[in-house]
């Protein structure tokens, strides 16, 4: 009995050592004071005590004795991993350094310090962007009428244009010392997400500008010069930019560009100048039909060095600014994308521009590549993530009204269960939207945080496509009607727009989340790849050691403790908070560990085969996005005091996130390409198998109850439609729809105790009309709570209602005879 219970005592000292996560020099201090204290007692004799501490020391010595360590061990290691290690071309070198790792480098290292995601500060607007999303995108809303722009017109009218140009929408990222609004990322999601709410094509008109362009580039990266030439006609509209980066053989894998700048001399109004030659063949370039500039990606030679280093020829993709109308530059005809934004391609043969067109000067020749991954951040953590938000939010008030206002079978159809299943799917993506957008552009506003980004690009976009359908589900036919009065179809068309660009959301998903965060965010592999490539044998040998024992005891550390979390419950992991979150906060930290460690083993086992195994790495990207996503929501419940809303629906989003880890780990390991190895993965990350289930019917439900009663002027309801465009007026799509929401809820009792009578046979009659007249014979209802819902239902009934046009005006939608008899307006310069 004596040495059972002396046996659980030492499995639980070395246990909890282990999930402490002490260092080697601890470990084998303690050991040898265990070992010493077994022979003191008696427990252990002489001849054991001998025979363990040669056991003890012989370990102890190789593994503590740094210069035994690397003669008898890394020495043998450092080679073979130097030999295996795949080669890293310059490209794919400066996609892993570019931008900077954040919260979810917390998230992805097994340990998360809670402190820090609750002491970060969300971007707050300023009174002057609160004043220009009030005021100035208010007013840019109210102009458009998006039928006019994508069936009539297939553009923007000319006065929303001239209002673009000379508000500062294009010039919201452009310091105001250069005649920019100067405005945080934030402010800068928040204008495009309420444009979105009214306009896919003006919100990517504006969004593109403030985003992958050439003013981003010339405030990170621009020269003195280049900056004050270019960016005050950036700024006041003057200039109008588009970027050519994407070709016909060139989507994704920019090193397959074609386009080439040869270093060359040619005399130029009689003098001499050193330049560049560039021919480029590019395509998807969105605003090169109207550009007036832009920014080109090519790789640049430089055969005769004549930038000064004779024994460079190929430097690289590098970035350079140019007029349009510079000569040989031939700006195609326009595609015709989902959304009728201008997009279209631009060739170039030999066009001739001088050597300080290079963004930045010639010293960045070659550094293109990192100039635009950075720059990629403002696309993928803002643009995209507030077109997302924006139709995420739309959805969940626009559709949660027609849920009440629509009736089928004597009831509203938000009662049926069938319908609440894709409700509560809305109401629930649209408050992680919110809350990731927030987090997300905040974080923009700190540092670059390229990992983030791109998980937020790929899980926003896909959440706005399942939006958008459950949303036109709903609806049924009254979302497939294109006309004035469908607030649905310009979304439901557009969507593939934000899926495909800032890169393709499968190899976003595939390659890049997990393929660049796990080295950027691991705290030591990144670390151990320099020191492989180290030139100076000795020098790289001395740092590798260090870091790969390092790394061998923070992979133990996380396997324990999440092997020890999963068991109990998470319930030893400590919770930052004491409210009805703390549980998740817990059970996160069990997720993490987990996802350390099984990103430890997948590349142990597979090495440089694992970026080839795209799907494997998908699913550890999903796990640590679905930890970032529901960090979001924790900061935003924590921010925003915990209301009864919030409750409801950061459980209902929490129960998702969870769920959605379980179900990425579950089939990373059913999948894992290394058989042997998934029973060790299993035990880690699943030792109990899955636990949650996601939202339940209740959960569902009590989001929707919130949905088809929530108030604007609450402050849920404010903080769920601040950044969103609702229309005014009985001919606006939108503002048609929420006025009867809207009147609905102003009569609703008034509205119920009628169709409670007309059911139960107390009032009579066929019409609305005759039943109002015997309700208020009969003194069920005055005469004002008749009138009320006799408003009410005609204004009901108007929002049911869908287009339709004649032969004429589909035939020829700018003929005025055509327009006149439609009752559509003939100055096409004007939105209607």
């Amino acid at each position: 009995m004596t040495g059972l219970i002396v046996a659980l005592v030492l499995i639980g000292l070395y246990w909890t050592l282990l999930y402490r996560g002490v260092s080697l020099a601890v470990f084998t201090g303690l050991t040898v004071a265990v070992i010493v204290a077994l022979w003191a007692v008696g427990i252990v004799g002489s001849i054991g005590f001998t025979i363990l501490a040669v056991l003890v020391a012989i370990p102890a010595l190789v593994f503590n004795v740094v210069p035994l360590r690397r003669a008898l061990l890394t020495t043998r290691l450092y080679g073979v991993f130097r030999k295996i290690l795949p080669e890293m071309g310059a490209t794919e070198k400066e996609a892993l350094e570019a931008g900077d790792v954040w919260w979810e480098a917390e998230m992805f290292r097994g340990r998360p310090d809670w402190k820090q995601l609750l002491d970060f500060k969300l971007t707050e607007l300023t009174a002057e962007e609160q004043s220009f999303l009030d005021n100035e995108t208010d007013q840019l809303c109210a102009m458009i009428d998006d039928w006019q722009v994508n069936f009539e017109l297939k553009d923007l009218p000319e006065d929303v244009w001239d209002y673009i140009r000379n508000n500062g929408f294009f010039a919201m990222l452009i310091p105001k010392e250069h005649g920019g609004l100067g405005f945080s990322a934030y402010g800068q999601s928040c204008v495009v997400a309420k444009i979105a709410t009214r306009s896919l094509t003006a919100a990517v008109t504006v969004m593109v500008p403030n985003s992958l362009g050439p003013g981003e580039l010339l405030v990170h990266y621009g020269t003195k010069e280049q900056q004050d030439k270019w960016l005050p006609g950036l700024a006041s509209g003057k200039e109008l930019p588009c970027f050519a980066l994407t070709g016909v053989e060139v989507g994704s894998d920019a090193t397959k560009m074609p386009d080439t700048g040869v270093v060359c001399k040619r005399t130029v109004d009689g003098e001499e100048v050193l330049g560049l030659s560039l021919s480029f063949n590019k395509r998807y370039i969105t605003l090169a039909p109207v550009a007036t500039m832009m920014g080109l990606a090519f790789k640049l030679k430089d055969p005769d060095g004549l930038l000064g280093d004779p024994d460079t020829v190929d430097y690289g993709i590098t970035c350079a600014l140019l007029a349009t109308d510079t000569p040989g530059v031939n700006i195609g005809r326009r595609h015709f994308p989902g959304a009728t934004f201008q997009n279209g391609p631009i060739q170039g043969d030999d066009v001739f521009v001088p050597i300080d067109s290079i963004i930045g000067g010639p010293e960045q020749a070659g550094k293109g590549w990192r100039m635009l991954v950075e720059c990629l951040s403002a696309g993928r953590g803002i643009s995209l993530p507030a077109l997302s938000t924006a139709t995420g939010k739309g959805m969940y008030g626009i559709t949660a009204a027609y849920s009440r206002i629509r009736r089928q079978f004597g009831t509203e159809i938000g009662n049926f269960e069938g319908v609440q299943e894709g409700l509560g799917v809305i109401g629930g993506y649209a408050y992680i939207l919110e809350n990731v957008r927030n987090l997300t552009a905040s974080g923009v506003d700190h540092c670059t945080p390229s990992v983030v980004t791109a998980m937020v690009k790929y899980h926003a976009t896909e959440m706005m496509r399942t939006v958008i359908n459950h949303s036109m589900d709903i609806h049924s036919g009254r979302g497939i009607i294109m006309g004035p009065r469908n607030y649905l179809a310009a979304a439901y068309q557009a969507l593939p727009v934000a899926i495909t660009v800032e890169g393709a959301n499968i190899m976003t998903r595939s390659l890049m989340v997990f393929g660049q965060g796990a080295i950027r965010c691991h705290p030591y592999v990144y670390s151990e790849m320099e020191a492989a490539h180290n030139p100076d044998f000795k020098a790289g040998l001395k740092e590798f050691d260090r870091l790969l024992f390092s790394h061998i005891g923070f992979s133990v550390n996380r396997a324990v403790r999440a092997f020890t979390l999963a068991i109990t419950g998470a319930r030893l992991a400590k919770a930052p908070v004491d409210n009805a979150m703390s549980g998740y906060y817990q059970n996160m930290e069990r997720f993490s560990a987990a996802l350390a460690f099984c990103a430890d083993l997948s590349m142990g086992t597979l090495g440089g085969a694992l970026k080839l195994k795209e799907s494997t790495s998908a699913r550890l990207g999903d796990v640590l996005s679905h930890l970032y996503m529901a960090s979001a929501t924790l900061k935003a419940y924590e921010v925003h005091g915990g209301t009864d809303e919030d409750t409801v629906h950061a459980t209902w989003a929490l129960e998702y996130h969870l769920f959605e880890i379980e179900k990425a780990f579950f089939e990373f390991v059913r999948n894992f390409p290394v058989k042997a190895v998934r029973p060790v993965l299993k035990m880690i990350a699943l030792p109990t198998g899955r636990r949650f289930d996601g939202p339940t019917d209740d959960m569902n439900t009590a989001v929707c109850e919130m949905m088809l009663g929530m108030k604007l002027d609450t402050p849920f309801g404010k903080r769920m439609s601040y950044d969103i465009y609702i229309g005014r007026g009985k001919d606006d799509p939108t503002g048609r729809l929420m006025g009867a929401f809207d009147k609905l809820q102003e009569i609703d009792g008034d509205y119920s105790e009628f169709l409670r009578g007309v059911k139960h046979g107390e009032i009579e009659g066929e019409t609305v009309e005759e039943q109002l007249t015997s309700a208020v014979s009969k003194h069920i209802l005055t005469a004002a709570q008749a009138q009320g819902i006799r408003d009410y239902d005609t204004m009901r009934y108007d929002v049911l209602l869908t287009d339709d046009f004649s032969k004429e005006y589909l035939l020829n939608p700018l003929s005025d005879a055509a327009r006149e008899a439609e009752g559509r307006p003939t100055d096409l310069r004007k939105a209607s």
